[in-house]
């Protein structure tokens, strides 16, 4: 089945086993766990085909984030799966987010993480097993509040070693212990956060991220 004949809860089903499995189940991000029991994540699956239609959506999600309760919907996760197949594309249209964050006036109070399946950090090679920490089904562009990040911090004393730690449990399992822990399935994902279908599928759920090293520029 190819990505564009995947349904809206395909997708929204392959996401989140993601995010239980490895994201919380390998504790990459400690601080995710919480919002998602909590059932604060946001899932909007967007079915735009180009970057200025994808800009569009991620418009629309950074607003209806920046304007929502925070105990409702503390993060979203923007779920790309008909564009930026290409990680070098992907990695380009990060910068326009980003800008599109400034033109918001909502930098400092909003972030953007980046996930992607091929994702690679700077001055990695393609293969290398560190980059899994960051690669998920989709290219996704996770969004969140600046606030929770802060409060998240200052509640895990080791913070600054998160990015270090998780490349050291990637190099422990290795590429088939990686492959072999991401086809077990768990109850974890039948969770419910805040999701829908449609152009902006409407789905909620994310973690709280330090940010860390950007994506390889090419």
């Amino acid at each position: 089945m190819t990505d564009a004949a995947r349904t809206d809860a395909d997708i929204l089903a392959a996401t989140r086993h993601w995010l239980t499995r490895a994201v919380i189940g390998l504790n990459l991000c400690p601080f995710a766990k919480s919002v998602h029991v909590k059932q604060q994540i946001r899932y909007a699956i967007s079915r735009a085909t180009s970057l200025d239609a994808a800009l569009a959506d991620l418009e629309s999600e950074l607003r209806l984030l920046e304007a929502a309760d925070p105990d409702d919907i503390d993060t979203t996760l923007v779920i790309f799966p008909d564009t930026f197949d290409d990680f070098t594309d992907y990695n380009e249209a990060l910068w326009f987010a980003d800008r599109l964050l400034r033109q918001l006036r909502l930098d400092g109070t909003l972030q953007i993480a980046s996930f992607h399946p091929h994702y690679q950090f700077e001055g990695t090679e393609p293969d290398d097993i560190e980059n899994y920490t960051n690669r998920s089904p989709y290219p996704i562009l996770h969004l969140l509040r600046e606030a929770s990040i802060e409060r998240a911090v200052d509640a895990f004393a080791d913070a600054a070693v998160i990015y270090e730690r998780n490349q050291a449990t990637l190099r422990r399992l290795g590429h088939a212990g990686w492959h072999e822990w991401i086809a077990q399935r768990d109850g974890g994902e039948d969770q419910q956060d805040h999701a829908n279908g449609g152009s902006a599928a409407k789905s909620p759920e994310a973690t709280p991220r330090v940010r860390h090293s950007r994506a390889k520029r090419r």
